[in-house]
Formats: C-alpha cells, sequence, structure tokens
C-alpha cells in the first residue's frame, strides 16, 4: 500500500492558480510576502522524502484554500514552520504581517522548547496552547487540523512506530476536534489515511471489498438518483442529487467495533438531496417516503434538532425494490456547506466570526469550558477530548422539553451534570420516561429524563460517581465539589493513598519521613505545599497514577548517599557467579540478574545498575527506568558498563503480545505455531477487548534478538493475527 507522495504536494504556483479561480477577494500581495519569507528560511531544508521544505506549507495553504479560508489563514499557513523550525522568530513575523497573523502562527506552533518530564505532557500542553489559542481566534485550529492532514497524507515517508504514534494522535485528537467543529472532509480522510497504519489488514480488506463492488455500486446509485429526480422535478425546482459511500473507517468502526457485517451496515451507500429552503426539505422527505419503503426507527431530523457541530439535514433509511438498503440526506446548499466545512463554512460565505449572523461564539463555548477546566493538569485535556469528543452522541431531553447534548454511553450523572452543577450535587435519583432507573443507567437518543433531587444541604455527590460518570463537564464538577466541601476530608484521604503506595512498592515509612516525602513531591508537581498535595490527591485533582511514578525517586534524593565503594562491596558480597551470557566490567563474581521491567536478550544495548544487596541489575539502555542523562542523575555512581559475553548459547526469557481476532480454537493455534518453532512458553494471559479482539501477552525463552524478530514475523503471518510485538 505504498503512496505517491508527490500528489499530495502543491507548490505556489498550483496555490495561486487555485486562489484565482475561487469566487473570493485575497490580499495577494500579502500572500506573497508570507511566501517569499517562508521560502528565504526554508530553502536548505528537505521534508524526511526528500522534498523541498517548502511545499509542506504551501500544501496546507492549499488545503485551506479549498476549505475557502481567508488572506490571513493562507499566510499563517505558509508562515507556520518558520517560527519552530528558523531562524525566524515570532516577533520577526510580528513585525513584518501584524499581530492577527502572528497570533496565527504563535497557536500552531509548538512547545519544542519548553522541559517537560515525558511526551504524553508535552502533547498535552501543545493541545492546551492550541485550545486557549482557538478560542481566541478558531483559524487556529483549523490551520492546525490543515498542517496535520497534509503530513498525514505524507506518513508513508516516517518510521514505523512513529507513524502509528501520529495515526493514533490523530484519532484520539485531531479527528475529535474536527468532528466538533463539523470540517468532515478532514475528519474522515484524517480517520481513514490514520486507519491504514493502525489496522492495515481491516483497512485493506474494506478497500477491496469497495472496489470489488464499485461497478455495482455506481449504477445502483445512479439508478435511485434518476428516480428520486423524476419524483421530485414535479414539486420542488432546482433539485441537486449527490451520491456517497461511507468512509472506510466508518465501515470499520460497525464491522468490528460494533461486530456487524458488512450487509447489516445500511448506511453504506447513501444519496444526497440538496433543495433551496428547508420546506422542501420535508417535502422532498414525504416523497421519497412515497417512493421507497422506510427502516423503522432509522428516521433523523438534525433540522429541528442540530448537532452541536452545527450539523442539520434529515436523515432516513429506506428499501428500494431491490432489497438494498440505502441513507438518504436531505438538506438546503446552506446546511450542506456547514456539513462539509463546518466553522471554516463561515469564513467563505460569512466573513467569518465578525460577519453578519456569525453567532459562532456559542458554539465554542465548549473550549473555554475544557481550559476552565484543566486549568490543574493539561494531560485532563487529551482525556477530555478522547471522551467528550467523539462521533457518537445522543439527544435526551429534560421534562420541558429542551435537547441535551451527550457523548454515546453518558449515563443520568452526567446528564444532571450537563444541566447544572447544583443539579448534579443534590442528585438522589432519576427517572427515565417516568421509571425509576440507577444512577449508572446509560442514556438513548430521545429519552425524557427527570433528575430527583434533595433540599438537604449535608447531601452531596460520593467519591464512586467519579468512576461512573463518562463525560468530564461531570467528573470535574464532582471534584470541585469535593474540593469546595471536603478540605479536611481531603487531606487525609491524599495522605492515606500516599501511604499505601509507598506499602505497596516495599517503603515502610514514618509519619516524619512521609511528611519530608510529600514536600518533594508537592514540589515536582507545583503545588505549594504537601497538604496542598494531599488534598488534590484526595479529591482526585491529582490522579495517583501521576504520583506513583515519582515516590520511589524522590525518596532515593532524600535518603544519603550510598559510598561507592560500599555498595561495590554488597555487590561483590555474595561471590557468586551466574552463567547468563553479562560481562560487568570491573567486578568479578558479582550476583547478575535481567530487570523484569524490560527484559533484556541478547542484541540489546544494555548497562548495568548496582542494587543495595541483590547485585547488578542489567536494563535495556532504552528503559524507561535508566535516566536520559545518567551523569547528571542523583545515582550516576551505580550506574555501570556491562556487555554481552560472545558465542553465548544460553535462553532468556522475553514477553510478547499478540493482537488477535477472536476464534475458535486460537490459544490452542498459537501455542502449537509456537511449539513447532522449538520455543519453551512460560506463561501466558488473554483478555478479550469490547472491539472483539484478543490481547495476549507470553513470555517466551529466545537465544538473542534475531532469533525473536524470526518468531515475532513467522507468528505475524498467520491467520488471525492482526499484530505480534516485543513488550
Amino acid at each position: 500500500m505504498k503512496t505517491d507522495m508527490k500528489a499530495f504536494y502543491y507548490d505556489y504556483d498550483k496555490l495561486l492558480e487555485l486562489l484565482k479561480n475561487s469566487d473570493r477577494d485575497f490580499d495577494y500581495e500579502t500572500i506573497d510576502k508570507a511566501y517569499q519569507v517562508a521560502a528565504k528560511a526554508h530553502l536548505d531544508q528537505k521534508r524526511v522524502s526528500g522534498a523541498p521544505y517548502i511545499l509542506h506549507p504551501t500544501s496546507v495553504a492549499y488545503i485551506l484554500a479549498e476549505l475557502g479560508m481567508d488572506t490571513e489563514s493562507i499566510a499563517a499557513a505558509l508562515l507556520h514552520d518558520v517560527v519552530e523550525d528558523t531562524d525566524v522568530t515570532i516577533d520577526d513575523v510580528r513585525n513584518e504581517f501584524g499581530n492577527t497573523i502572528a497570533n496565527l502562527v504563535d497557536g500552531v506552533t509548538k512547545l519544542g522548547k519548553i522541559p517537560f518530564s515525558t511526551r504524553e505532557e508535552q502533547q498535552a500542553e501543545n493541545v492546551r496552547k492550541m485550545l486557549v489559542a482557538m478560542y481566541e481566534d478558531i483559524r487556529v485550529i483549523i490551520i492546525k487540523l490543515a498542517d496535520r492532514l497534509q503530513n498525514t497524507r505524507t506518513i508513508e515517508c516516517m518510521r514505523p512506530q512513529k507513524r502509528r504514534d501520529k495515526a493514533r494522535e490523530n484519532m484520539e485528537v485531531y479527528a475529535p476536534i474536527a468532528h466538533r467543529l463539523g470540517i468532515r472532509a478532514i475528519k474522515e480522510e484524517l480517520e481513514d489515511l490514520s486507519l491504514r497504519q493502525l489496522d492495515p489488514i481491516a483497512y485493506k480488506e474494506i478497500q477491496d471489498a469497495l472496489t470489488l463492488k464499485k461497478q455495482k455500486r455506481e449504477a445502483f446509485i445512479e439508478s435511485i438518483k434518476r428516480k428520486v429526480r423524476q419524483k421530485l422535478s414535479p414539486y420542488i425546482r432546482n433539485v441537486h442529487l449527490e451520491g456517497r459511500v461511507k468512509s472506510i473507517n466508518g465501515i470499520y468502526r460497525k464491522m468490528f467495533i460494533k461486530h456487524k457485517l458488512m450487509e447489516e451496515i445500511y448506511d453504506i451507500y447513501a444519496v444526497r438531496v440538496i433543495v433551496s429552503s428547508v420546506n422542501d426539505c420535508y417535502n422532498a422527505l414525504g416523497i421519497i417516503h412515497d417512493i421507497y419503503r422506510p427502516i423503522p426507527n432509522r428516521f433523523k431530523d438534525y433540522i429541528s434538532t442540530p448537532k452541536p457541530n452545527l450539523y442539520q439535514s434529515l436523515h432516513t433509511t429506506v428499501i428500494g425494490k431491490e432489497g438494498i438498503p440505502f441513507e438518504v440526506q436531505i438538506r438546503t446548499w446552506e446546511m450542506h456547506r456547514t456539513a462539509e466545512y463546518g466553522i471554516a463554512a463561515h469564513w467563505k460565505y460569512k466573513l467569518g466570526l465578525n460577519g453578519p449572523n456569525s453567532g459562532l461564539e456559542d458554539h465554542i463555548s465548549w473550549i473555554k469550558g475544557m481550559i476552565e477546566n484543566h486549568k490543574e493538569n493539561a494531560l485532563d485535556i487529551i482525556g477530555t477530548i478522547k471522551s467528550d469528543l467523539i462521533p457518537e452522541e445522543v439527544f435526551v431531553l429534560t421534562p420541558k422539553g429542551d435537547v441535551v447534548s451527550l457523548p454515546s454511553g453518558a449515563n443520568v450523572i452526567d446528564f444532571a451534570y450537563a444541566i447544572h452543577s447544583e443539579v448534579g450535587n443534590k442528585m438522589v435519583g432519576a427517572k427515565v420516561d417516568k421509571r425509576i432507573v440507577p444512577i449508572s443507567y446509560e442514556v438513548k437518543t430521545g429519552q425524557i429524563v427527570e433528575i430527583l433531587t434533595t433540599k438537604d444541604t449535608n447531601k452531596g455527590p460520593t467519591r464512586d460517581w467519579l468512576s461512573i460518570v463518562k463525560t468530564s463537564e461531570a467528573r470535574n464538577k464532582i471534584k470541585q465539589w469535593f474540593k469546595k466541601e471536603k478540605h479536611e476530608e481531603n487531606i487525609a484521604e491524599g495522605k492515606l493513598q500516599v501511604e499505601k503506595e509507598c506499602r505497596k512498592i516495599g517503603l515502610d515509612l514514618s509519619q516524619e519521613e512521609i511528611q519530608k516525602l510529600a514536600k518533594k513531591l508537592a514540589k515536582s508537581l507545583k503545588c505549594e505545599t504537601a497538604d496542598r498535595l494531599f488534598e488534590a490527591i484526595g479529591y482526585s485533582g491529582i490522579p495517583m497514577s501521576r504520583v506513583a511514578p515519582r515516590i520511589k525517586n524522590e525518596y532515593s534524593k532524600i535518603k544519603k548517599t550510598v559510598n561507592t565503594q560500599k555498595v561495590k562491596e554488597t555487590a561483590i558480597s555474595k561471590n557468586k557467579s551466574i552463567k547468563n551470557g553479562v560481562v560487568v566490567e570491573g567486578i568479578d563474581n558479582c550476583l547478575v540478574h535481567f530487570s523484569k521491567c524490560c527484559n533484556p536478550i541478547p542484541g540489546d544495548e544494555i548497562i548495568g545498575f548496582i542494587t543495595r544487596g541483590h547485585g547488578v541489575s542489567v536494563h535495556k539502555k532504552t528503559c524507561l527506568n535508566v535516566p536520559e542523562n545518567i551523569t547528571e542523575s542523583d545515582e550516576k555512581e551505580r550506574w555501570i558498563n556491562v556487555h554481552w559475553r560472545q558465542n553465548e548459547s544460553d535462553n532468556f526469557k522475553t514477553n510478547i503480545k499478540i493482537i488477535a481476532s477472536d476464534s475458535i480454537g486460537l490459544l490452542a493455534s498459537i501455542t502449537l505455531q509456537i511449539s513447532k518453532l522449538n520455543v519453551s512458553i512460560h506463561s501466558m494471559t488473554s483478555n478479550k477487548t469490547k472491539d472483539g479482539k484478543v490481547n495476549i501477552n507470553i513470555t517466551i525463552t529466545v537465544k538473542n534478538r534475531e532469533h525473536l524478530s524470526s518468531i515475532i514475523s513467522k507468528l505475524s503471518s498467520s491467520e488471525n493475527i492482526i499484530s505480534v510485538s516485543r513488550i
């Protein structure tokens, strides 16, 4: 599945041609000036593909021009990498192009110069910065989405692991944002290109199935269009008809996540009817239902109840004489432009946020809410995007008939907090369609939900609710209640959790030591005092998953540095040599063992750590427990050089992870294959995921990396196995 990179690059001449053929006026002087600055700054730079770097910003600008964006957006796209990748500063951009373009460039620029403890924190802070910038000017994220799309189009040039990382980021962050902004064109292409990297087998399977039926499909859609046009023309003027096929990712989600066969997906085929007015939409719907038999419970009116991303349309699924179900979408031209380009359509047809009838501030208020809810922890923003901006939504009603939009899987607690914080805090029960339901009940589209509350001022949410709710809005409002109402309780709860974690990792600390440790942890987690840290842990403002990895490290800093020689003597005192294929430089006859955190095998670059009383622990140099810069670490004297002994025939344990499609006899088949390779299995665990796949973790014995690679290669070619990797 190689991709022609040239097809996705557009030079400056092609950009100008597109701009001049559009129906819009542009400031070509500003655009040309931006191009000249970018071309000079990127003059000697190349893309990973070998293409001149300047082709990337011109291609991003081309995508924005296709969306109908304005001069400032086009200029910012041409300049979006000069601050990050060249000597040009943001002040240079501001002086040359003014504040607006400079702010757009700054909003898109990554935070590469700011140190973060993890890649996840850096990603989260980048996203937070974009959200802040896009609330001030929504064009920031539209430019970023175009940038991400162009990079994804040329993703084949990257290393396999980086491709998968970027694709996963697209699915979890950028595609949901594009969906929420209603930019279907970018959302669907991002998803399809990313799916190609994450599950290439399934992607090709669906692609081949669609290609096989292409002629038949096109003939089928054309016959529907002819019939619909014939029936609508006498009653409705200026009818435009389009045919479409569901995106590959859309089909994938229903086939592999909702466990449906391709024949069971009713909206693979669709005909789009575009008319002049809302009245024409409903008239067309009546005529189409006269022609074709509608499928019950498959009608959705997004005109009277628009989606949060501005999407409006009538959807109905019908069956023709051929017995093939298909979807019909009916909308006006204005609705169609918004459906394709979302918020971007407002620059093409309504002159942006400052134009007449824009009213877009209401539609991007979720951005402000997301920023305010996650001031303390930018990492939570990623979780919010994953959980709250997903494509599947449910629309439920209050007893007064008001519509509330929630992500699929949301429950009555989420509904209560979506109404108001006080409604959620005072909730004691709920009714759905006048029937009492448990608080964990998942609401469905069309249901009427009534929240039962109490006047008791001492009542409030319980900590269990934090694990029940689906939306970040509800979760954050619950946290805020505990933060405000349960100050002393939070401190006690947080302290208890830290003590439990210490005991869990073998640290039996006094109260004084706990307090000293907490002060260190508070500093690293940017809390003012130890009590503030305990409080934040107590009300779940800081999850223990962030605290736990730091406990052992911070505790080691408190303890006095152990004399290096003494440590070595401890290691040597065992006076025992293990024939494990490793030579420890400078120490003879010492106890050597392989760390279970990374399970190194011959061929891996390794390093040794002198432990207290347990000899030398051997790690992979890429292990997460090995400091990036050993010379600056607190225990640099404990890290020593080790290397593999030549011509060793020993066997080594390692772990592999297999992801496979569920089938009868799967585990038996895998164990048989491994046995045929003369490989010993030490342990095996498996679990089935919600999407119908099986995750299998196996500990096996191998000779070296080459031996392991051979095993992985042979297993990967087996039927039903999706991927095999070392862990």
